[in-house]
């Protein structure tokens, strides 16, 4: 999906701004053709319009273009050395032609240098008041996004943990447990390994907002092994992916909650096996797609269970980590969810 392209809502500002310093600027410079409102100021006042106005729309452009590039909270620095660079450059070709154009003279080096001095005090003050209420949203929106994510990773954690005992005491209960076992029952020891390691994997990972994959398909690995023991030869699932990949993140419990989706609404038997696939799509996404034998959950009140609820929040989340989309597809036979892989 295509980014919306980003577009300055700034018309009130520069339909004071521009005839404000187009004013001021001539009046302060020349006071006293000032006082005498003279055509001499009104040459002045000319010039000062046509030199506001473009530099103004020049500098906003920068500004714009700089913005699309580096549109983050967190690349503030990137965008604000950008637009020093650009328009500093802008403001000195800038000045240069308008001198040449509107005085008509051989221009001398030193009257350039006054033109361009003289011109970077209101371009600067334009600059700062755009940046500061730029920077104000950004960090505004920054702030609401954490929150969210944050309300987000909580719902993540009750839909894990639903209908479960505190992890922590049934955690301290496996080990307790695995000590009460006979060694020789490796069955039963490897049995509470893995589902230790799954508890683990949800004390250590509820807090965060990212994991690298390597560390969440070791703990789908558990997870998985817990269900095979459950559905035997029933449940296949196969993964493909490339050692980039491992180093890429996702968030905390995704693949857990695609995998459970799966087995929760689909048949798992000998004659129809769940066949799950886990695989990468370039650099860009992680695809987990399944067989669709579906079966219906019917709630109390006769609706149907089938509301995703894992999904939605998996949306959600991404939602506040990525512009790329969480996509899902659904075909005649196979159910596909595409996840996005993120940097960190």
């Amino acid at each position: 999906m295509e980014a919306t392209p980003y577009r300055l809502n700034d018309g009130k500002f520069r339909l004071i701004g521009i005839p404000l310093i187009s004013c001021v600027v001539p009046a302060i410079q020349h006071f006293d053709d000032f006082r005498q409102l003279n055509a001499t100021f009104g040459m002045y006042l000319l010039i000062s319009v046509c030199t506001t106005l473009m530099l103004w729309e020049g500098n906003r452009l920068i500004i714009t273009q700089a913005r699309r590039a580096f549109p983050s909270y967190s690349q503030t620095t990137q965008r604000l050395l950008t637009e020093a660079a650009a328009g500093l450059l802008f403001t000195l070709v800038a000045t240069f032609l308008l001198d040449q154009i509107l005085c008509k003279g051989i221009l001398h080096k030193e009257e350039l240098l006054i033109g361009f001095r003289r011109s970077l005090v209101p371009t600067i003050l334009v600059y700062l008041i755009y940046e500061a209420i730029y920077f104000f949203e950004a960090w505004k929106e920054n702030v609401r996004k954490t929150e969210s994510l944050a309300r987000e990773s909580v719902q993540s954690q009750l839909e894990v943990l639903k209908n479960q005992l505190d992890p922590h005491f049934l955690f301290n209960s496996l080990n307790t447990l695995a000590a009460l076992i006979d060694d020789e029952n490796i069955d039963a020891q490897q049995y509470l390994e893995r589902l230790s390691d799954v508890y683990r994997y949800v004390l250590v990972s509820r807090h965060k907002n990212t994991v690298p994959l390597e560390e969440e398909i070791a703990f789908l690995d558990a997870y998985v092994y817990l269900n095979k023991i459950r559905f035997r030869d029933n449940l296949q699932v196969d993964k493909q992916l490339s050692p980039t990949a491992y180093r890429q993140y996702v968030t905390p419990l995704s693949l857990q909650m695609l995998i459970e989706n799966a087995i929760k609404h689909n048949v798992v038997s000998k004659e129809n096996p769940l066949k799950i696939s886990i695989q990468q799509e370039g650099d860009q996404y992680l695809v987990v797609e399944n067989t669709i034998q579906e079966k219906t959950i019917l709630r109390s009140d006769g609706r149907d269970e089938s509301m995703r609820v894992g999904l939605q929040n998996i949306i959600n989340r991404y939602s506040l980590l990525t512009d790329r989309q969480v996509e899902i597809i659904r075909t005649g036979s196979l159910f596909t969810v595409k996840i996005p892989l993120l940097l960190s």
